[in-house]
C-alpha cells in the first residue's frame, strides 16, 4: 500500500552551541519515523570532513548539496547547526528561496549556553573560553524570517512548536490501515490536547536590527 506523501518540507534549526539544536532535531525525527532526513552541520564538517570552521569552507557546499538531494527526492529535511550568518547565510537564503521552509533560531543566553555546556561530553574537548569567544548574540539570517525560540521553552514546547509550524505529520501506519485500526496520530495537535503547555517563543522575526 503506497503511503501518502506530504510536499517536501525543510526544518532549519540554527542558534549558538549547546542551544539545544541537536536534540531537537532528533526529536522531530524520532516522532516522524521513515521519510525525513536529518542533516546535521556537525556530522558534515566534523566527522565527515574533519573541517576547520571557516566561512569558505567545503562543508558549506557539501551541506547543501545533500539538503537539495533529500528534498528533490521527497524528503523532509531537518537541517540543524550553529549555521552562523557570515558563512552560511548566502546558501540558506539560497534553501528558501528554492524550497521556503520553516527557519527556527533557538535564542540561549551565553550564561545558558556555558551551563549547558559544562554537562556535556564535549566539555572535555572545548573550553569555555571557546564558548564565549564563538558566541553570537541574536545571529539571524538577512532575508529570511526566523521564529525566535527563548531558553525557557522546554524540549516538548519547542517540537510541538516545530512540528506545527511546519505541519509535519507522520505517514499512515500501513499495518494498523491494513488491520482496519485507526492510525494514531503523533502530531502537534496530539501533543496540545496530551496537555503540554504551548510553547514560549518569539515572533516571526523579519529582516532588521536584531531583537532586544
Amino acid at each position: 500500500m503506497a503511503l501518502r506523501r506530504q510536499q517536501p518540507t525543510l526544518i532549519v534549526l540554527r542558534g549558538n552551541s549547546a542551544a539545544g539544536k541537536t536534540t531537537v532535531a532528533k526529536a522531530i525525527r524520532s516522532h516522524y519515523g521513515r521519510g525525513l532526513a536529518w542533516v546535521s552541520q556537525d556530522i558534515m564538517r566534523r566527522a565527515v570532513l574533519r573541517e576547520l570552521d571557516r566561512p569558505d569552507g567545503v562543508n558549506v557546499g557539501l551541506i547543501e548539496l545533500v539538503t537539495r538531494y533529500c528534498l528533490g527526492n521527497g524528503y523532509h529535511v531537518v537541517l540543524d547547526g550553529i549555521l552562523n550568518s557570515a558563512s552560511y547565510g548566502d546558501m540558506l537564503a539560497g534553501l528558501h528561496a528554492d524550497f521556503g521552509g520553516h527557519f527556527f533560531y533557538l535564542d540561549v543566553s551565553l550564561a545558558e549556553t556555558l551551563r549547558r555546556h559544562a554537562g556535556r561530553p564535549l566539555a572535555a574537548e572545548v573550553a569555555e573560553a571557546d564558548l564565549v569567544r564563538w558566541y553570537k548574540h541574536a545571529d539571524l539570517l538577512d532575508g529570511v524570517p526566523e521564529l525566535v525560540v527563548a531558553e525557557q521553552s522546554t524540549l516538548a514546547q519547542t517540537v510541538e512548536l516545530v512540528l506545527a509550524e511546519a505541519n509535519l505529520e507522520p505517514p499512515a501506519d500501513p499495518a494498523a490501515q491494513a488491520a482496519g485500526q485507526p492510525s494514531l496520530p503523533k502530531s502537534a495537535a496530539s501533543l496540545a490536547r496530551s496537555g503540554v503547555p504551548r510553547p514560549v517563543a518569539g515572533l516571526k522575526i523579519v529582516p532588521g536590527p536584531p531583537p532586544v
